[in-house]
């Protein structure tokens, strides 16, 4: 089974070291990190779109959201009926549509797919969702290797629509608890707000939320805020306001002219008091 990546960041680097196979893979950043990325899971970086596709029967598209139609146009003259192509962005459904229909028009298979959590620490075996006329060959050929999705439609854009609408929680919840202790920290209130909490919401430990959270608006504020816009999209597909959507973007765009990830090294905070004292 031969197996390509269109980008090679985060997401792409733990499923490919997951699948422990030889596999190809494509990105227009050719810096240290991506090469050493590439070294660890066994992967060989390829020059162009063509050499990608020539290299691979199973084509993963794993970049930033703004990124994935582009990745789309840049592969599609170089693909042919034995493709399938797999885009794993967190885009909206219209656009995975719109991804879909480019893809279809080389003869190439389609299957939309949404990975339902933060891929580390899961690597390969991320729960996904699949939906498109590719989805039962994504899943036939790569479920004896370990990918866990399951089929949900044969029309692309349910798959996306479950992962856009989750994310106003998730994403949602790291804005607002970044926010609050940003606040409640300035008065020392913070452990009293988490107590409070407790009290309403039990079983959750809350400082150790807010730690995690924080520093994943830290480390992922760039990418979380255009999958955000993404979910916008899809609300305004559907004539609904994106009030909360378009917020949660400005408190993860905030994080990133705040200069945060830079400071802390690219790596997550061990603590949220760290962005406090920070900021």
């Amino acid at each position: 089974m031969r197996i390509g990546f269109v980008g090679f960041g985060e997401a792409a680097f733990h499923i490919a070291k997951g699948l422990q196979l030889p596999v190809t893979a494509y990105d227009i950043d050719t810096g240290p990190k991506v090469q050493q990325s590439a070294r660890e899971a066994g992967a060989r970086l390829v020059e162009s779109n063509r050499e990608l596709a020539e290299s691979c029967d199973i084509m993963m598209s794993a970049v930033t959201a703004n990124q994935a139609l582009n990745a789309a146009e840049q592969n599609a003259p170089f693909l042919t009926a034995q493709h399938l192509y797999a885009d794993l962005n967190s885009v909206s459904p219209g656009l995975k549509q719109c991804i879909a229909r480019v893809i279809e028009s080389r003869g190439a298979r389609f299957a939309e797919i949404a990975m339902m959590a933060p891929v580390p620490p899961y690597g390969h075996k991320v729960p996904m969702l699949a939906g498109g006329a590719g989805a039962e060959d994504f899943v036939a050929k790569l479920a004896p290797l370990g990918i866990s999705a399951a089929i949900v439609s044969r029309e692309v854009g349910t798959a996306s629509a479950t992962k856009m609408f989750r994310s106003i929680i998730v994403k949602g919840m790291e804005a607002l608890i970044t926010e609050c202790v940003l606040g409640a920290s300035r008065y020392h209130a913070d452990e009293r707000v988490f107590a409070s909490l407790t009290e309403t919401f039990p079983g959750i430990n809350w400082k150790q939320l807010a730690d995690y959270m924080v520093g994943r608006v830290v480390v992922h504020g760039e990418r979380r805020a255009r999958e955000m816009e993404e979910v916008a999209a899809t609300l305004r597909e559907l004539d609904i306001e994106p009030i909360m959507a378009e917020a949660i973007v400005r408190r993860m765009d905030w994080s990133v002219a705040a200069g945060l990830k830079k400071h802390f090294g690219g790596e997550a905070p061990k603590s949220y008091r760290d962005v406090v004292a920070l900021i």
